[in-house]
């Protein structure tokens, strides 16, 4: 029975894994047909509920209800997810203006199904973040009429749902005219309540398995190994890094008196409302990578831009990294000049437009290297002929600033928060890391002023690192407006963030903590900054606007951290043997929140699909992985059945290894297989 169900697992993650490639390589139809959708899919998940039942009851879980309650949850779940598929509908309707409409057409058999109403579209409307063309919601107003004949005037528009007798209408898209809407439609009279029912089941019995006197995590937390303090010593590193840059010949700009005066006026930039500085900054950043040129400010260079266009058309700033576009236009330096990209009228990217498509649909690196120096170039002619800058409209329809957010955001703009945050919590973690090995190596622990003084200095490096990540934090949540986790950049933020405050948490108990939440949130700050994410403060996609959002991701990436400390946890066990078995409980303890987190976050994940766009579950690949993460780490908790995650070597690999399925589900899919959730990078 146990390698029965083994079997199973392993075949039900390899398949999951497997499918996500086919994916991306035939199309979604394809995954739909051949894979998600089959006989042999269902049977295979069938197999592994009953299989888990039976085990369920041979080992009389009833006795330990919490883990009863744990695995029952997981069959609730699949339940409901099989009431969908058997029983669910969902398609599309397009509404005209004017025109009653009661059918909508089946998403997989393409048929024409009958409505017991009729809906009618009044009107459509695109609203906008004020003063900008940058979408913040679609909604439809439609007419309602029932059977009885009463009429409803009713919207729809995204994260805000029409739900009538068991039919539910979401906004999907519009007509380009503005005159027609596409709303999808989903009618699932008993799946999504069964499941929800999983979902609530689940979050309990996750709790009773974390609060049960009887169960495993409250043993470890008793455990002697894990209550005695920790080896760790640490020294404290002081060094300073000086950089200067060459001022080079004399360039025309405004002087910083007037450059600072312009730094606070309040313009349009990424679809808000921004000082002017946030503009020349972006300007800047995206022309040449850094933040500062020549010694001079950004208001600065976009002033001589502005004044001086036939001097700074000479000025070699426009960044060009790939190698084989800089060979193409002649260049011996990354830095090209505005006027290498012409040949008198003659643009000369424009000769390279023809193979800027591949025959897969992907662009190569040197075409998108041709893209973004297009992109470049197009940032300075806006510049020039004046609609890069949009002023506020005079008529008072755009709302300005407060003097407090414009102070907060220039303050946010002059502190690199990200840059000098991620080189000292590298330095710090790595020689906290090194006094680390030396310590565990040595048979009697050195003690001393110098070994004490150095665990002060770096618990003290620590909370400074926490609040000022925090600082930088809060302020750009503060300028927002929102809680900043809708991209890449931000989650990395995020990330980086928690990992300092689970190393604060736990440093009293395990005090070997301490260079890993430093080398953690370092590592996430250096993704973030060499990944160039995008680091600007946007307004949210309209999708995005919702309460689940924070949420969803919060718990995500508090189960990612706790991931990648156990992740630090197999290395260090490796390179120091006799603490291995040490480490393994500590990670074991750690695996309890971590699988939690993360199996929320899927959950809530999950709901924040269905509100949005109808459908709990789509086997997107972020989805997928997600899920794949989950039962990858879900394998450690049957260490009394699955022998070998007793012993502490097998363990600490394992954890090792498990965690390229978080990096596969946070980067991989971002930029290998694509879905909907690719924004998220």
């Amino acid at each position: 029975m146990k390698r029965l169900i083994l079997v199973s697992y392993v075949a039900l993650v390899v398949v999951l894994a497997v499918a996500t490639f086919v994916e991306q390589a035939r199309g979604t139809a394809f995954i739909g047909e051949h894979v998600y959708h089959t006989a042999w899919f269902c049977a295979l998940w069938g197999l592994l509920a009953v299989l888990t039942l039976v085990a369920c009851i041979r080992l009389r879980l009833w006795r330990r209800v919490p883990l009863l309650l744990l695995h029952g949850s997981f069959l609730v779940i699949l339940g409901g997810g099989l009431l969908t598929f058997m029983g669910g509908q969902q398609g599309v309707l397009h509404l005209k203006e004017g025109q009653a409409i009661g059918l909508f057409r089946g998403r997989d058999s393409g048929e024409l199904l009958p409505l017991p109403f009729t809906l009618r579209l009044d009107s459509f409307r695109v609203q906008c973040y004020p003063g900008t063309d940058a979408p913040e919601d679609y909604i439809s107003y439609v007419r309602l009429s029932l059977p009885s004949g009463e009429e409803q005037a009713v919207t729809v528009s995204m994260n805000r749902i029409l739900t009538c007798e068991g039919y539910r209408f979401y906004q999907s898209s519009y007509d380009p005219d503005g005159r027609g809407s596409w709303l999808s439609v989903n009618h699932d009279p008993w799946g999504i309540g069964v499941t929800y029912a999983g979902y609530a089941l689940l979050g309990l019995s996750m709790l009773g398995v974390l609060f049960s006197r009887g169960g495993e995590f409250r043993r470890l937390l008793r455990h002697p190994l894990l209550r005695k303090g920790g080896f760790l010593a640490v020294s404290f590193l002081l060094g300073t890094t000086v950089s200067g840059q060459a001022q080079g010949r004399r360039l025309p700009v405004l002087n910083e008196r007037q450059a600072d005066s312009l730094a606070a006026v309040q313009v349009i930039c990424h679809d808000r409302v921004t000082p002017f500085n946030t503009l020349a900054r972006d300007f800047l950043l995206k022309l040449t990578g850094r933040p500062t040129y020549k010694g001079l400010t950004p208001e600065q260079v976009v002033g001589g831009w502005l004044l001086h266009p036939e001097v700074w058309k000479d000025e070699p700033m426009i960044r060009i990294k790939n190698a084989a576009l800089r060979r193409c236009l002649g260049l011996e330096s990354d830095f090209a000049r505005l006027s290498d990209l012409f040949d008198g009228q003659t643009y000369r990217l424009q000769a390279y437009w023809d193979t800027t498509t591949g025959k897969s649909g992907k662009l190569s690196p040197l075409e998108k290297a041709i893209v973004e120096t297009d992109e470049k170039v197009g940032l300075i002619l806006m510049l020039q002929n004046g609609t890069l800058i949009q002023p506020l409209p005079e008529d008072g329809s755009v709302a300005p600033l407060s003097e407090a957010k414009v102070r907060a955001e220039l303050l946010y703009n002059r502190i690199p928060f990200n840059q000098a945050l991620f080189m000292f919590n590298l330095t710090m973690g790595l020689l906290a890391f090194g006094f680390l090995l030396y310590k565990g190596t040595r048979r009697t622990p050195p003690v001393g002023r110098v070994f004490r003084g150095g665990e002060l200095a770096l618990t003290g490096a620590l909370w400074a690192a926490l609040l000022f990540q925090a600082f930088g934090y809060g302020l750009r949540w503060y300028i927002g407006g929102r809680i900043p986790l809708s991209n890449g950049y931000e989650t990395m933020q995020f990330l980086a963030l928690a990992s300092l405050l689970l190393s604060v948490v736990f440093r009293r108990r395990f005090s070997f903590t301490l260079p890993f939440g430093l080398l953690l949130s370092g590592f996430a700050l250096l993704v973030a900054h060499l990944g160039q994410m995008n680091p600007q403060i946007t307004p949210l996609m309209p999708v995005l606007a919702s309460p689940w959002l924070s949420s969803h991701v919060s718990f995500i990436m508090m189960s990612y951290a706790l991931l990648a400390f156990m992740l630090l946890n197999g290395v260090l066990a490796l390179c120091v043997r006799r603490e291995a078995c040490r480490l393994m409980l500590l990670s074991r303890l750690l695996l309890y929140p971590a699988v939690f987190f993360l199996g929320t976050g899927i959950f809530l994940g999950a709901i924040w699909a269905n509100v949005s766009w109808g459908q709990y579950w789509s086997w997107d690949p972020k989805e997928t992985w997600a899920l794949i993460t989950f039962l990858l780490y879900a394998l450690p908790f049957h260490a009394r059945s699955l022998r070998r995650f007793r012993r502490p070597v097998f363990f600490h690999v394992y954890m090792i290894a498990a965690f390229l399925a978080v990096l596969m589900t946070y980067f991989g899919v971002n930029y290998v297989l694509g879905g909907m959730h690719s924004y998220a990078g």
